[in-house]
């Protein structure tokens, strides 16, 4: 690859080979071919895409996702990693940076059944399908009598498995599915003040060696700087209470009318041992310093509410 000017020849994105994470990498593929750099993409399959058998939080988080694109932005083989945000750990590896976040699809969870149109219609004892803690907690906090079951897989499997018959509803996050065009299987999409969206949820964020700094400089361009404040927020929350996908905790943060960014942030025992915890917070945020405060003071207000 060769820099000169503004234009970067032959961008190398590394990218998960799941439908989802190549509609993502081609998303940010088309955005750079648009302002003139030449960019390819290397298809690399995660630790986390084949570990299927045991929930994430068994078997070192969401992180593994990231690992493999890591390895190839050190070796030299991809100049840039496309993920979803809500995968990326919360502190990047020593080397690493978070190049920008690009413009959020929507945040909400779903849910996408064949046979109900909502949650309240579910009967006694349905069977619903999520690996997700933060998702275990909240709808348990809905339907304390219907049974959640481990659902692991990308998104067409897990499709495929509430198809088959396994699952009466599954739970998954609005935005995959309308970035594939299968909004049409969206039954209802949860209010988030109904049930809370992951940190990160709907955003994508492009890691980069911390050295690359001309690639630094390019990505701005691509940068949604409201999302990414609010991400930013959000990831403070889970950096601040030791955050990963083996605590059931949910971040969200929203603008304002008059300008200040509100954050409401969720936790809760994954074995129904204490209340599930909600607090709100809002302040100015016109900078990542004021975003990460205010998620940090979230963490504190749900510490002091009595979450671990």
């Amino acid at each position: 690859m060769y820099f000169s000017g503004t234009v970067l020849s032959n961008i190398v994105i590394a990218t998960r080979e799941s439908r989802l994470a190549l509609w993502q990498a081609e998303h940010v593929q088309a955005l750079l071919q648009e302002r003139g750099h030449t960019v390819s993409l290397l298809g690399l399959t995660t630790t986390g895409d084949q570990i299927l058998d045991r929930s994430l939080s068994k078997v070192g988080g969401k992180g593994l996702f990231v690992k493999e694109l890591e390895l190839a932005l050190e070796e030299g083989r991809a100049d840039i990693a496309v993920h979803s945000l809500k995968d990326v750990p919360m502190d990047l590896p020593e080397g690493f940076a978070l190049a920008c976040v690009l413009e959020r699809e929507d945040p909400r969870d779903a849910l996408v059944s064949n046979l109900y149109a909502s949650i309240d219609e579910l009967p006694l004892g349905a069977v619903v399908g999520t690996s997700s803690l933060r998702r275990v907690v909240l709808l348990r906090a809905l339907r304390p009598d219907v049974r959640i079951e481990p659902l692991r897989g990308n998104l067409d499997t897990r499709l495929r498995k509430l198809d088959e018959g396994q699952y009466d509803a599954i739970v998954l996050a609005a935005a995959g599915l309308k970035r594939l065009g299968l909004e049409s299987r969206i039954r209802v999409a949860f209010e988030p003040d109904t049930m809370l969206p992951a940190a990160g949820q709907g955003a994508l964020g492009i890691e980069v060696r911390a050295d690359r700094t001309e690639l630094i400089e390019l990505l701005k361009s691509l940068a949604h700087q409201g999302d990414w404040l609010s991400t930013s927020a959000e990831r403070a929350v889970s950096r601040a209470m030791g955050g990963s996908c083996s605590m059931p905790l949910a971040a969200h943060a929203r603008w304002q009318a008059d300008g200040a960014l509100r954050i409401d942030a969720a936790w809760g025992d994954p074995e129904g041992n204490a209340p599930l915890v909600k607090v709100h917070a809002r302040a100015p945020a016109g900078d990542f310093a004021q975003a990460d405060a205010l998620g940090e003071h979230a963490a504190t207000l749900l510490r002091d509410a009595g979450a671990r």
